[in-house]
């Protein structure tokens, strides 16, 4: 039986791809949600010597643990702004470089990194971050391409999970048409790996908008943020 690892497992879309993972029969290792363990360096390393334990391999990575911060970058706390890209880039680095040499060895193994439309579109920290992840898995691909080793980003719009409120977020304004349902999500991610892609944007609706994202001018991606910030209120 093959084995997963799943950061940020316990609601979500982290919790979503649980659910799919053990109705494939998957024996299932689950890091919890709170980003605490990943931020701080010795669980990062505990996580990363538990994907390189030769022993016991991991067949399966999902890097999903992330959070946002609700402040702009120039009037928020940067320790809450480094906090978060020690999770969302220093995580997901040091824990793919755990995991992909053993699953070059084998022959076979995923990763999917969980990145954001977001990555696309300049709005913050959060959305650098993002950008980054997608980049990185990009890259990635090229690294492991003939090795049997298959990697995705996977970059998701606005989601129904906890995300927004854990963050102080207030979505109520959000048009209906914006939301994605995670197990969707997940589902699409499978399908996009067995196409081959190496980058899977779910819905129709931000299919189009990542499509925009990337022909139109950089100032007016930049209202479009703009204008998708106005529709969050932050909660007291």
């Amino acid at each position: 039986m093959s084995t997963a690892l799943v950061t940020g497992a316990t609601a979500g879309i982290g919790n979503a791809f649980v659910r799919r993972l053990a109705a494939d029969r998957y024996d299932l290792v689950l890091v919890s949600r709170d980003a605490e363990r990943l931020e701080a360096l010795a669980g990062c390393r505990t996580v990363e010597a538990r994907l390189d334990d030769r022993d016991r391999p991991v067949d399966l990575l999902v890097n999903n643990a992330g959070f946002s911060v609700n402040r702009r970058f120039l009037t928020g706390d940067v320790e809450d702004e480094e906090r978060m890209l020690r999770v969302l880039v220093r995580a997901v680095l040091r824990l793919t470089r755990a995991a992909v040499p053993g699953m070059i060895e084998r022959r076979h193994g995923v990763v999917i990194n969980v990145s954001s439309v977001a990555g696309f579109m300049p709005q913050s920290t959060y959305s650098a971050a993002k950008a980054w992840v997608t980049s990185f898995t990009q890259g990635l691909a090229g690294d492991v391409a003939g090795t049997g080793v298959r990697v995705l980003a996977l970059c998701p719009g606005f989601t129904h999970t906890e995300f927004h409120e854990r963050a102080g977020i207030d979505m109520r304004r959000t048009p209906d048409w914006l939301w994605l349902d995670a197990d969707d999500v997940v589902s699409d991610a499978f399908a996009a790996l067995d196409r081959g892609q190496v980058v899977c944007v779910p819905g129709l609706q931000y299919k189009t908008i990542v499509t925009l994202a990337r022909h139109v001018p950089t100032r007016l991606i930049g209202s479009v943020s703009r204008r998708l910030r106005s529709t969050r209120r932050r909660t007291a």
